[in-house]
C-alpha cells in the first residue's frame, strides 16, 4: 500500500525525523510525503563547504546536515518536496534506477501541468528544462539515499520559489554558467501548488501504488477540488454556531467542515455518553491531597468526563508547568493566557502526591509552554527524576507538548527517561489546523518517531467527533504503526463550550471497538477506544497489556527465526 501524505509546511529537521522513523518501521506500506519547507539550505554527503556563498542565517535561512546524496541545495516555500520512502531491492543499479524513477515521476507530471520538453542530463542528476538545448535549466533536484534496501529523502520541485535564495549558494554543486536554476513560473506556466501535487501524486501512484494507494491531506489554505478521494473545500454555514469566532470559522471551512449538520450544544448526549457523578472518599482525599500541595490535574483544567471514576481508583494526570496554555487548540477547555513564571518546587510536591496516593504508575503532563526556550522540558525531567526518587517503584508516563521540534528539548525528556512518551496527534490531516493550529500533523508524528529511536514506549491519542470519517481514522493508525507507536487511545470528542468545535457527530461503541480492532491488526500492540477513553484513561492497565503485546511478538518473531 502506497500511503501518500500532502502535510503543508514542515521544518526540515521534522520531516527527517519522520522520514527515519518510517525507514525503520514503515514496512510492508511506502509513504510519499510531499509538503513545502520553510527556508533551509541542506549539505548532502558531497557537499563542499564552499559552495555555501553567505551565511544561511544572514538571509533567513536555516543549514541542515542532510545525509542524502549530493551537494548543496535549496529549499523554500513556492517548492514542492517529496519523499518517497520505499523498498528498494538491491542490485546492481538499484540506486540510478530509483533516481530515474523519480525523475520520470516529475517529468511527467510537469507535462501534465503544462510545461513540456523536460527531462535528463547526462551527468547531472535531476530534471531538467531544454536538456539538450545550448543553456538547461534545473527545475528539480534529486538526492536520496538506500540504506537497508529502503529509501529516503527525493526530490525537490520548483514551483514558484524565490530564486534569489539559489544565488547565495552553488546550487547542487554546479558552478557551469550555462546552467541555471529555473521554476514553473519563471518557464511562464502558472500552475499553482495543489494542481503540481495533483498531478505528482497520479504519476507516482501510477509508478508506485499498484499494490493500492490512499491519500490525506493537511487541509489547504486556498479553495481547491480534486478528484483524488481528498474532500473538496465546498459550501458550509454557521448559522447554528453564532458564538464561533472568524477565524475558528474560517479554518472549519479550509478543512470542508459543514457546521450546519454539527450537534447542537445543547443536544442531549447518548446514553454511553452520561457520567455519574461519584464524589466519594477516595476523590475526595484525592482531591484534598491536591489542594494542599497546591497542584494542579489535567483531570479538572480539560473537564475529563473519568473523573469521578479515576479519582476513585486513586489516579491522576498532573499537569505541570502552571494552568495557562500558549495554544488555543479549538477542543480543549485548558485556559489560554499569558502563562506565569515556572513554579521551581513543583517537581516536588508532585512526588510527595505520589508517595502519599501510593501510586504504582504516575501520569505527568503539561500546558505548552510556547514562551520559555526549552518549551519546558526541564521541568518535565525534574519531576520524573523527583517521582523516581521518592518512588522507585513506580512508573512515570509523560503526555509532552511538541516543544517546537526542537531536538535539544525532546532530548531533555527523553533522557529522563519516562516509561511511556505520550505525545498527541489528536485527529486526522485534514483537520489539524482547524483544531490544533500551532501544531503539526508531521511535527507530531515526528515527536513519537524520536522518542522511539530513543528506545522509548510511545503512545498517543485521537480524538474522534469533530468532522473526520473513518477511512481517515484508519489511516492515522496506518501512520501510527508505521512509526511503531505501542499504545493509541481513541475516544469521542465531547464538546467544553459554545465557543469550541462543533460536535460533528456522535461515534458509537461498536463502531470505537471496530477502530480498535483495525488498529490492532495493522500491528499496534494496544488500543483502548471507548466514547470515554481519554488520553491517561487506564494508564496503568494500558502500559501492561502494551508490554506484553510486544513482548509476545517479539516471541513470535523469535520462533519464526528459529524455523
Amino acid at each position: 500500500m502506497l500511503r501518500v501524505r500532502w502535510l503543508g509546511r514542515v521544518a526540515y529537521a521534522d520531516a527527517l525525523a519522520l522520514q527515519e522513523g518510517l525507514h525503520a518501521h514503515g514496512r510492508p506500506d511506502g509513504h510519499l510525503l510531499l509538503l513545502e519547507h520553510p527556508h533551509v539550505y541542506t549539505l548532502g554527503v558531497r557537499a563542499r563547504t564552499e559552495h555555501l556563498l553567505v551565511a544561511p542565517a544572514t538571509v533567513g535561512a536555516d543549514l541542515v546536515e542532510a545525509r542524502r546524496g549530493g551537494d548543496v541545495t535549496y529549499h523554500g516555500p513556492g517548492q514542492v518536496v517529496g519523499y518517497p520512502i520505499l523498498d528498494v531491492p538491491t542490485g546492481p543499479g538499484s540506486t540510478p534506477g530509483h533516481v530515474h524513477a523519480i525523475e520520470q515521476v516529475v517529468v511527467d507530471a510537469l507535462a501534465d501541468v503544462g510545461l513540456a520538453g523536460c527531462g535528463r542530463l547526462s551527468g547531472y542528476p535531476g530534471v531538467w528544462v531544454d536538456p539538450t538545448g545550448a543553456a538547461p535549466r534545473k527545475i528539480c533536484a534529486v538526492g536520496v539515499r538506500i540504506t537497508r534496501e529502503r529509501s529516503m529523502h527525493g526530490f525537490a520541485l520548483n514551483v514558484d520559489p524565490d530564486l534569489a535564495m539559489f544565488g547565495h549558494i552553488v546550487p547542487c554543486g554546479i558552478a557551469d554558467a550555462d546552467k541555471t536554476v529555473t521554476s514553473l513560473r519563471a518557464e511562464g506556466v502558472t500552475a499553482r501548488v495543489h494542481e503540481v501535487v495533483d498531478a505528482l501524486v497520479a504519476r507516482a501512484v501510477e509508478r508506485w501504488g499498484t499494490e493500492g494507494w490512499e491519500r490525506q491531506d493537511v487541509a489547504w489554505r486556498t479553495p481547491r477540488s480534486t478528484d483524488s478521494g481528498v474532500p473538496a473545500i465546498g459550501g458550509w454555514a454557521d448559522a447554528p454556531n453564532p458564538v464561533l469566532s472568524s477565524q475558528l470559522r474560517g479554518r472549519l471551512g479550509e478543512a470542508a467542515v459543514d457546521l450546519a449538520t454539527a450537534v447542537a450544544f445543547t443536544a442531549r448526549k447518548p446514553e454511553w455518553l452520561r457520567v455519574k457523578a461519584d464524589m466519594g472518599d477516595g476523590y475526595r482525599r484525592l482531591k484534598q491531597t491536591m489542594r494542599s500541595l497546591d497542584l494542579v490535574t489535567v483531570c479538572e483544567e480539560a473537564g475529563c468526563p473519568n473523573i469521578f471514576e479515576c479519582w476513585a481508583d486513586g489516579t491522576a494526570t498532573f499537569m505541570i508547568n502552571g494552568e495557562r496554555c500558549t495554544r488555543a487548540c479549538a477542543f480543549c477547555l485548558v485556559d489560554t493566557d499569558k502563562p506565569e513564571a515556572v513554579d521551581g518546587g513543583e517537581a516536588e510536591r508532585v512526588a510527595e502526591a505520589v508517595e502519599r496516593m501510593g501510586l504504582a504508575h504516575a501520569v505527568i503532563t503539561a500546558v505548552a509552554r510556547d514562551d520559555l526556550a526549552d518549551g519546558g522540558a526541564g521541568a518535565f525531567a525534574q519531576t520524573i527524576r523527583a517521582v523516581r526518587r521518592r518512588n522507585p517503584a513506580c512508573t512515570v508516563e509523560t503526555l509532552i507538548p511538541d516543544c517546537k521540534g526542537d531536538p535539544a528539548a525532546l532530548r531533555t525528556v527523553f533522557d529522563a527517561g519516562p516509561d511511556i512518551l505520550n505525545h498527541n496527534v489528536e485527529t486526522v490531516p485534514r483537520l489539524q489546523r482547524a483544531v490544533r493550529p500551532s501544531a503539526s500533523y508531521a511535527r507530531s508524528l515526528a515527536v513519537l518517531a524520536r522518542a522511539k529511536a530513543a528506545g522509548l514506549v510511545t503512545k498517543t491519542s485521537v480524538i474522534v467527533g469533530l468532522g473526520e470519517t473513518g477511512t481517515e481514522v484508519l489511516a492515522v493508525l496506518a501512520d501510527l504503526r508505521a512509526v511503531a507507536v505501542d499504545i493509541v487511545t481513541i475516544g469521542q470528542y465531547l464538546r467544553p463550550s459554545a465557543r469550541h468545535v462543533p460536535v460533528a457527530r456522535w461515534w458509537t461503541p461498536a463502531e470505537l471497538s471496530g477502530l480498535k480492532a483495525a488498529g490492532e491488526a495493522m500491528g499496534i500492540p494496544h488500543i483502548e477506544s471507548s466514547p470515554l477513553t481519554r488520553s491517561s484513561y487506564h494508564a496503568r492497565q494500558a502500559a501492561t497489556a502494551a508490554a506484553t503485546a510486544t513482548a509476545d511478538v517479539a516471541a513470535a518473531a523469535a520462533a519464526a527465526g528459529a524455523r
